[in-house]
């Protein structure tokens, strides 16, 4: 029986392979996302729906491109999930 505070070796390694980022263009996706969708909340809030339909189509593109970004950096680095290497 396992005392209360004790860490399995088993999650200390799987924290050593952790894999780390490799695309820094990622968060950057990720945070311009999320800058366009509150700059277009704040915009239907004030009643401005045009621009705030302008926004939110721009989210979609900034959102589209960041996964792409993600696909794209798993492609090249050749990762695929289903396959345990």
């Amino acid at each position: 029986m396992e005392k209360m505070g004790e860490v399995e070796p088993n999650l200390e390694v799987f924290f050593e392979e952790k894999k780390r980022v490799r695309n820094p263009f990622v968060p950057v996706g990720a945070f311009l996302t999320a800058g366009v969708l509150t700059a277009g909340l704040i915009s239907f809030k004030k009643g401005n729906s045009e621009l705030g339909q302008k926004l939110m189509r721009a989210r979609v593109v900034v959102q589209g491109a960041t996964v792409a970004l993600m696909v794209g950096t798993a492609y090249y680095y050749g990762e695929n999930p289903w396959i345990k290497s």
